[in-house]
């Protein structure tokens, strides 16, 4: 029998970047990625957010740059690239996080609203993505994890620019895994169900809305949002090294059901 190599979930050495970094799946994942040694980057719109967590992370013992960036501006992207060329000199971790939803009925959707959301959550997807994936064909190595939703899948009032949005990632997540794969670069995305965090917050807190979620999750409770780093942290390291193109739901039992 042949001798037996066993993974690693380790990330040192590994330089890492999460767009929406500043709360919620993305400070956790990166969180989670420093906590593997990987060195990361946060961005965002809000700088102030994005200090008081670095700083929130600094005392936990991790020391995680940030940047202010806006996803649907390419100008921004374009700048951002040349920062992470000459502070990191490579990226070998993308965590494509950056999103926004608007909940409204279709019949009161504003052309504005519809815009909002997918240039957020799928434009700035596209191109945040588009510019690693240039870096890592060049390196002949890398990792893209897109943030998806169970809503890529599955439909639910209120949602149709959201669920747009994510449906749109999954597809740009097979594309981009089959384009890609020929320079060792995985493609993969995280889809969660409702995860308690501060955009969902609100919605949870909606006595109705939350008996209806739980109802409908075999595990019968919310995500929370450590359970979103450990998918996160083996999707970006060597132990998913034969996964790519694949969307893997972190949603209780959501969508099996």
């Amino acid at each position: 029998m042949k001798e037996i190599s066993f993974p690693t979930f380790q990330l040192s050495g590994k330089k890492a970047v999460v767009t929406g970094g500043s709360k919620g799946i993305g400070l956790a994942i990166a969180a989670g990625l420093a906590h593997f040694g990987a060195e990361v980057m946060i961005t965002g719109r809000n700088e102030e957010a994005l200090k008081e967590a670095a700083e929130g992370l600094s005392k936990q013992g991790y020391n995680v740059k940030w940047k202010v960036v806006d996803v649907t501006k390419k100008e921004d992207i374009l700048s951002f690239f040349n920062h992470i060329d000459n502070e990191f000199k490579s990226i070998d971790i993308l965590i494509n996080n950056a999103g926004m939803n608007i909940r409204k009925p279709l019949v009161e959707i504003e052309e504005d609203d519809w815009d909002r959301v997918m240039d957020t959550n799928l434009k700035g997807v596209f191109l945040v993505g588009q510019q690693a994936a240039k870096r890592m064909i060049a390196q002949q190595r890398g990792r893209i994890i897109n943030i998806s939703s169970i809503l890529g899948k599955t439909g639910a009032s209120l949602q149709t620019s959201y669920a747009a949005s994510k449906g749109g990632i999954n597809q740009l997540t097979k594309v981009w895994a089959a384009e890609l794969a020929p320079y060792n670069v995985t493609v993969n995305a995280l889809a969660p169900a409702y995860i308690k965090t501060p955009m969902t917050e609100p919605f949870l807190q909606d006595n109705d809305k939350y008996t209806s979620i739980i109802n409908r999750t075999m595990m019968k409770r919310i995500g929370e949002l450590d359970e979103v780093i450990g998918p996160a942290i083996f999707l970006s390291s060597d132990a998913s090294s034969y996964i790519t193109g694949q969307i893997l739901y972190v949603d209780g039992g959501w969508t099996s059901n």
